[in-house]
């Protein structure tokens, strides 16, 4: 096959309810087209400056080029990324450059009749327990998760530390002593808060702390590794490529790591985290790992048998951008056996 056009869409975000995750995570649709009529579908972040970037330079660069074989997709990682160097390397250029890795991806395992996990060596996993990032720990129990993540921003020492307690008894309470219990601090803690959070939820055996320093701070987060011990230290879906998780490893910062697909250069770059990480000791469960585009690695490799889950998104028929994606059932969720990564885009959101 041979790359005939390259584009990308911001979809129609301004219909979902305000606050919505998706509303301010930019979220792109890249599409990648060849002269064999097969199309690729992938997902990327960055909004209207990702949709240009891969609309001008991207295109330009890949306009022409045979795709095969994953071989062939690594090659044109390797050649977007060396090109964008000068303006890239973080942020929007790789989440751009996210969404047309997953489309090649998309577009390779579909020539083929495959599902994109069938390319990467097939599933180690026939499904994945499936954890949910929500605070309605009743509903979620009740629809079979035996895991569950709750977030908690800091907003200072007067009811910040009460709140983040509250809601680990009530996990506990309601999940049970063997349910896995999180907490996403989304980059709002400091040295002094995780301290002190790590001794007063002792009692509720949290499995990891998440985000709780900014990613620029590796030095900060590893110092904290000890300290929030026997709990571990989660993050990464800031972070990009397996050069950014070069710096991670190296700094020793983090138990878990977290790439998000979307973002952190695809399907390319997340394999080589995996690789990584496995090289280092490390554990992975990607960011938003129950959407497609995390699914498949998370099933086809070493990550741990953990997906992240929004079950809301199942709830609100007006934010489905891609349709038939697999939903967790009795706490596990699996990725279809289709073609390519097995979704449909609903066009009256473009």
């Amino acid at each position: 096959m041979r790359i005939s056009d390259v584009r990308a869409v911001y979809p129609r975000w301004r219909g979902l309810p305000a606050g919505a995750w998706q509303s301010h995570f930019w979220q792109i649709v890249v599409e990648v087209r060849t002269d064999t009529g097969e199309v690729g579908l992938g997902y990327g972040g960055g909004g209207r400056p990702a949709v240009e970037i891969v609309g001008s330079h991207f295109r330009e660069l890949l306009s022409g080029r045979v795709i095969e074989s994953a071989d062939d997709i690594r090659e044109a990682w390797d050649l977007l990324y060396l090109k964008s160097l000068p303006y890239g390397r973080k942020g929007i250029p790789i989440m751009a450059l996210s969404g047309v890795d997953l489309a090649l991806w998309d577009l390779l395992a579909k020539s083929e009749g495959r599902p994109v996990y069938d390319l990467l060596g097939g599933l180690e996993k026939r499904s994945v327990r499936a954890y949910a990032s929500t605070r309605e720990f009743e509903r979620e129990r009740d629809a079979g998760f035996t895991a569950v993540k709750f977030s908690h921003l800091w907003e200072g020492a007067n009811g910040g530390y009460d709140d983040a307690v509250r809601a680990a008894a009530r996990a506990r309470e309601v999940f049970g002593s063997e349910a896995l219990v999180m907490v996403d601090c989304y980059m709002s803690w400091d040295s002094v808060v995780t301290a002190e959070m790590s001794r007063l939820l002792a009692p509720y055996g949290l499995y990891w702390f998440e985000d709780v320093l900014t990613p620029d701070d590796l030095p900060g987060m590893a110092a904290l590794k000890p300290v929030a011990a026997p709990v571990l230290l989660a993050g990464g879906e800031h972070e990009f490529t397996h050069h950014g998780f070069g710096d991670v490893a190296r700094a020793g910062a983090l138990d878990v790591w977290q790439p998000d697909v979307t973002w952190c250069g695809g399907l390319t770059a997340a394999l080589r985290v995996v690789e990584l990480a496995e090289r280092t000791g490390v554990k992975v469960t990607p960011h938003r790992g129950g959407e497609v585009w995390g699914l498949h690695l998370v099933a086809a490799t070493g990550c741990e048998d953990l997906a992240e889950t929004h079950p809301d998104r199942w709830r609100e028929d007006a934010a489905v951008l891609w349709m038939d994606e697999p939903r967790a059932v009795d706490g596990r969720i699996a990725p279809a056996d289709r073609p390519g990564f097995g979704v449909t885009l609903n066009e009256e959101m473009l």
